[in-house]
């Protein structure tokens, strides 16, 4: 850091690069699979996740939310269900487990009857009574309570080939589904920010719209049918004095300036290889509004590279994304993988809070 700061709590550092100003380091963060806090528990010798952010002086954002208490959810042994039937079945892999979606509630509706059939959850199917209670036992970090997610919610319920083709070959259904999902989701953040706004620093108004090389969809098709639900949902928390955190996988370069006009604060995950991208370009052409979050890549450094391969990809990542010494959460660009060496994450966190 070029310039001396006082001290910080992992909150005020986390907040300061948010809203760009100085810092005494920069702040850091961590994603990471089951397998890898497994891995993590096990080497530092506790089950306390918060002991090993200290051990590994991560700052963090801890998630908070409401409680559900609506109508029971399918549950079996290696299969679940949530609240909106979305049905997740467990799979196995050489690395690891992952629950991934194989139940999609809308897939075969046809008709904007059928979605009117459809059993929409109901923002009071949840208790928002505990968000402060929540928030108290995190006295000194920045919190994050919110979820809202039009796109890769239309994904969810109706599977990504008549998701996207939705749009293309039934508009007026495609516009109803969109409006049913946005008043659940504005009435239920806005029960979450009306129940605790004081103690929430973040929300999430976050998609998926990017693959491995390019978007998922247009940005044509984005302007006609997803951008109106987003910006309402930034305003909403806008409105409350929260900031808004956009997490987006994959190469969303081509929609980087429509969202920074639309009002984000936080830019994640910064998955630079799916494109490659110009990191300086990225600072100096959106770091004026962006802070970015994540950037250190797990589809290749994180697994497979050797610790000074990490080592060099933060220095990297703070001499681009960081330069001016703020406006940067150094943090993998997703979850870490369970295959990634533990030698490797601690360098990620030691090299982070290097001066």
């Amino acid at each position: 850091m070029s310039q001396k700061v006082a001290p910080m709590t992992h909150r005020e550092r986390v907040l300061a690069v948010v809203n760009h100003q100085p810092v005494d380091e920069f702040p850091t963060d961590i994603w990471a699979v089951p397998e890898v806090w497994r891995k993590l528990e096990a080497h530092f010798e506790t089950t306390d996740h918060l002991e090993i952010y200290d051990h590994l002086g991560i700052d963090g954002i801890m998630g908070i939310g409401p409680t559900y208490i609506g109508p029971e959810c399918k549950k079996e042994d290696g299969y679940y269900e949530n609240e909106w039937g979305f049905g997740y079945s467990l799979q196995h892999y050489e690395t690891g487990e992952y629950y991934e979606q194989t139940v999609f509630p809308l897939a075969k509706a046809e008709t904007i009857d059928d979605l009117k059939a459809y059993r929409w959850p109901d923002p009071d199917w949840y208790d928002y009574s505990s968000l402060k209670e929540q928030a108290a036992k995190y006295p000194d970090r920045a919190i994050m309570s919110g979820y809202y997610c039009m796109f890769y919610y239309h994904n969810q319920l109706r599977g990504l080939e008549e998701s996207f083709m939705d749009p293309a070959i039934r508009p007026e259904f495609t516009r109803y589904l969109l409006q049913r999902l946005e008043e659940f989701f504005y009435e239920y953040h806005t029960r979450v920010f009306e129940a605790a706004a004081e103690v929430i620093d973040l929300t999430q108004v976050t998609d998926d719209f990017g693959s491995q090389n390019s978007l998922l969809i247009s940005p044509r098709m984005f302007d006609n049918f997803y951008r109106g639900h987003i910006q309402k949902a930034i305003d909403l928390a806008k409105s409350y004095n929260i900031q808004v955190f956009h997490h987006d996988d994959g190469d969303i370069r081509k929609l980087l300036p429509r969202l920074t006009e639309m009002g984000i604060n936080v830019l994640n995950p910064i998955q630079w290889r799916c494109g490659d991208w110009d990191l300086d370009w990225l600072k100096d052409e959106f770091g004026t509004n962006l802070c970015f979050h994540g950037g250190i890549d797990n589809q290749h450094t994180l697994p497979f590279g050797s610790v000074d391969d990490v080592i060099a990809e933060v220095r990297r990542i703070k001499s681009t994304l960081g330069k001016d010494g703020t406006g940067l959460i150094i943090a993998p660009c997703h979850n870490i993988q369970a295959l990634t060496p533990i030698e490797n994450i601690i360098a990620m966190y030691q090299t982070a809070k290097e001066s």
